[in-house]
């Protein structure tokens, strides 16, 4: 069973959580760190931790927040609490980053459920962060520029796809696929995977519900 650490500075909230992990036989060893030294030394100790972190009240920046989350690539993660703005939604909000997100006004069902996918290791976003995304991600009628074979690689990547695993999926080789990958960055004049998605989710090839699955 997977242990978790609540990286939480207030008490209440904390406890609450331990009581529905306890109630609910979700974990196994339940932690509590007050500051991200101590949340690392846990991390070290607990690879595959699920992590319930309060962003807002924890002593953390983006960049330190992912920067650890990168170097425990097994490590789950739920963003809970009482205020996370757009900015930083939009963020740690990417293809194949653990981030699941639920707010501390949320019904206990929506914490309860935000649980239980995360000791899974899957992805549980609340409609607060949901309609985040959406606000920053909206329909555009823009030219089509890509193939249909572009568009199928591009929905792949959007999915989270590597290189290699699209080639494999497709029957390809491996310089097929990063030939088509380079001329969808160049075709849609984007320097980046993150910038790519959006403009997939923005023409329609692929969904925001599929993109969150």
């Amino acid at each position: 069973m997977r242990p978790v650490i609540l990286a939480d500075n207030q008490y209440i909230t904390r406890q609450g959580i331990a009581a529905l992990l306890q109630q609910l036989a979700l974990a196994g060893t339940v932690l509590e760190v007050s500051s991200r030294v101590e949340l690392t030394k846990q991390l070290i100790n607990y690879p595959k931790a699920l992590v319930v972190l309060d962003y807002t009240l924890f002593d953390m920046t983006d960049s330190q927040l992912l920067n650890i989350q990168l170097r425990h690539p097994q490590s789950a993660w739920l963003l809970f609490s009482d205020e996370l703005s757009k900015h930083f939604l939009r963020q740690v909000l990417l293809p194949g980053q653990p981030f699941g997100v639920v707010m501390k006004t949320d019904m206990k069902e929506d914490i309860i459920t935000a649980l239980k996918y995360a000791v899974r290791g899957e992805t549980y976003l609340c409609d607060t962060a949901t309609q985040a995304i959406r606000e920053d991600i909206r329909p555009q009628n823009t030219p089509d520029k890509l193939t249909a074979s572009e568009r199928q690689v591009l929905h792949e990547i959007a999915l989270g796809k590597t290189t290699k695993e699209i080639a494999q999926e497709q029957c390809l080789s491996f310089h097929t696929i990063n030939t088509h990958r380079k001329n969808i960055f160049r075709k849609l004049e984007v320097n980046n995977v993150h910038e790519a998605i959006k403009h997939a989710l923005r023409a329609g090839i692929i969904d925001l519900a599929e993109y969150y699955i």
